[in-house]
């Protein structure tokens, strides 16, 4: 199955608005995270998610719910 270009961006805002609610769920927020402009140009595959860049408090927040998945 083939996607338009409208439902391939439709399907990365989609997972890129579930991420940020998991994110927000457990106290980590990227404040730049979205969709990848670039490859969203492009027509094959899908676009990439863009985390963009976090400062350290957020960085150490992700690395502490990882640990404390990773221990679950």
């Amino acid at each position: 199955m083939v996607l338009t270009p409208q439902e391939r961006m439709q399907a990365a805002e989609e997972a890129v608005q579930q991420l940020r609610e998991s994110l927000a769920g457990v106290g980590v927020l990227f404040p730049s995270l979205g969709v990848d402009g670039v490859s969203a140009a492009g027509t094959h595959g899908l676009p990439l998610v863009d985390l963009g860049r976090c400062n350290l408090d957020t960085a150490l927040r992700l690395a502490a719910v990882l640990h404390e998945r990773a221990r679950a």
